[in-house]
């Protein structure tokens, strides 16, 4: 259970647990739009999108990171966040990142595949941004 009025928070993918933690704040975009998340949030079950996380500490820090999609659930100060496939700044190759960008944008417009691709290249770009 949260402590001194805080959330607890847990980011989760299918092989790790890649943040679990206080929090005063959770930040995510879902396919409705952005959603913050403070204590005492009504419960809700919705999908995310492939973007950036923001998890306000409750030492005052924050915790940035990309997911691919996925499901965020509130209930009881408890937010949990799981994806196919989660990451943290430290763990993106920015390099890398930068050049599945410049490729998905040349396939724009091609298939659905092709937007999902460059939503992800852009979502780790921004969370390595965010971190720095």
């Amino acid at each position: 259970m949260a402590e001194n009025g805080s959330l607890h928070v847990e980011l989760v993918a299918p092989d790790r647990t890649v943040w679990s933690g206080e929090a005063d704040m959770v930040i995510a975009r879902t396919i409705e739009g952005d959603i913050g998340v403070l204590r005492g949030h009504a419960p809700l079950l919705s999908l995310l999108s492939d973007a950036v996380v923001e998890i306000s500490t409750a030492d005052r820090g924050v915790v940035v990171a990309v997911v691919d999609g996925g499901f965020l659930s509130v209930a009881n100060d408890r937010v949990s966040i799981l994806s196919d496939h989660a990451e943290l700044p430290d763990e993106i190759d920015v390099d890398r990142a930068r050049a599945e960008l410049e490729e998905a944008r040349g396939l724009v417009g091609a298939n659905d595949e092709a937007e999902r691709r460059l939503r992800r290249a852009e979502a780790r770009i921004r969370a390595v941004e965010k971190a720095s």
